[in-house]
């Protein structure tokens, strides 16, 4: 007799999707048009350059487009890929959707600051072009869902950017945690150190030359031009991105929702102080999640626990016999009075990544979704966005996980989504 999966199931399968096709690749691949897969970075400062060395690196893939608002960008971004692939002869933009008009590409990188991420994503799907996106996979709660409702009807394929991942520190952490060696897992410590940078005052000046400041705004509102409020710093901006806290929640929150799928939230209470000086993102944040089941902290700190000590980043299971805590490389098991780094008799279980990148051009060419595909990435993202909107209306809220809107609360809910600035709505809906 069938039984019905769960959500929870439907997570978990969704964090594992991209690994079946390891196990039987010639019943599972379908034969690609080319061996070759045609990529187009957009956004290529920062963290777009690692996109550009990564995807460099894979034999398989031909670089042919490069597109940033800003020129200098542009003109750096092709020289360091000429180091890296002398053979390469990308096309340069400055719009990415002149990008996506072009037939011959295959898939994008995008690492545009954060409240762009969901309109290039959804207008690639569009374009029938599969998505590699730079986290945090949106700006807003109802981006997600326009994202994975448009990936859905336009069967792409999409990788979030959470490169940890495909560690293999990661895979065993969630082999452990699943394993039941620890019983039941009741709470979960998250945790971040570090503050924004204070900007004491704006830097003004007049707008770079070959810097499109009015394009880089996009869908958020029409600010004037300092350079504080432009490129990496942007991220200190709520009319941006979300902090630190935002920057990293995905990055730790991941080991979390891929061992232990957490549904139905009833709650979320954020405190803490706002930066000071010209930045509005918070100074340190801590959070309280009510789960079915599960309670998840959020803190600017470390927590008083065995084993934490001055990690700068981390997850802390408690679990009825035991407890187990972990950052990006390493983990440290309580059970039985002992100090461990391993549970030997607990099988591998997870087959291993080929790398972050390779996964993602692995499915493009299967078309079977990757490791952290948008259905996982969308319900590991939205707790992050309305932690935020409780901080921002300082006060707890009540999270009706059937509707997916917070409870008896207009103000809260006008905040699941920001209106897109006029000339910048190119997404229906939104």
């Amino acid at each position: 007799m069938l039984q019905k999966s769960n959500r929870r199931d439907f997570i978990k399968q969704a964090g594992m999707a991209g690994f079946g096709f390891y196990y039987f690749p010639n019943l599972l691949r379908k034969p690609a048009p080319s061996d070759r897969v045609r990529v187009a970075h957009i956004g290529i400062n920062g963290m777009g350059t690692n996109h550009m060395r990564w995807f460099a690196g894979i034999p398989e893939v031909d670089i042919v487009a490069l597109c940033d608002l800003d020129r200098s960008h542009l003109e750096k971004a092709a020289s360091k890929l000429k180091e890296w692939r002398p053979d390469a002869k990308p096309d340069l933009y400055a719009d990415f959707r002149k990008v996506l008009e072009r037939k011959d590409i295959d898939a994008i990188s995008c690492a545009t600051p954060d409240h762009w991420h969901a309109q290039v994503a959804i207008l690639a799907f569009q374009a029938g072009k599969d998505v590699y996106g730079e986290k945090p996979l949106s700006f807003s709660v109802k981006e997600g869902e326009a994202m994975l409702k448009s990936q859905k009807e336009t069967n792409r394929i999409f990788q979030l950017g959470t490169q940890i991942h495909a560690g293999d520190n990661y895979h065993r952490v969630v082999e452990l945690i699943r394993s039941g060696e620890l019983g039941k897992i009741k709470k979960v410590h998250l945790w971040k150190t570090g503050k924004p940078p204070v900007f004491e005052k704006a830097t003004y000046q007049p707008i770079p030359e070959g810097f499109n400041w009015d394009f880089w705004q996009g869908p958020a509102p029409e600010r004037e031009y300092f350079k504080e409020r432009s490129h990496f710093s942007y991220r200190y901006f709520m009319d941006y991105s979300g902090g630190v806290f935002q920057d990293f929640w995905c990055h730790i929150a991941d080991i979390v929702w891929w061992s232990l799928a957490p549904e139905k939230l009833k709650w979320v209470e954020a405190r803490g102080p706002v930066s000071p000086g010209i930045g509005d993102t918070p100074e340190s944040l801590d959070i309280d999640f009510k789960f079915k089941g599960l309670d998840i902290t959020w803190s600017s700190t470390p927590p008083n626990l065995p084993g934490v000590g001055e990690k700068h980043i981390g997850a802390y299971f408690e679990g009825s016999k035991g407890s187990l805590v972990c950052d990006y490389g390493s983990k440290e098991i309580h059970l039985n009075g002992q100090v461990l780094t391993e549970l030997d008799h607990v099988p591998q279980s997870i087959p291993r990544s080929p790398g972050h990148q390779q996964n993602f051009v692995d499915s493009v060419k299967s078309r079977v979704q990757p490791e952290s595909n948008l259905a996982y990435a969308k319900a590991m993202t939205e707790p992050m966005h309305l932690a935020l909107i409780s901080w921002e209306l300082g006060k707890k809220l009540k999270w009706d996980w059937k509707k997916a809107e917070f409870k008896h609360d207009a103000m809260a809910n006008a905040m699941l989504h920001r209106p897109y600035r006029k000339g910048y709505d190119w997404v229906a809906g939104l």
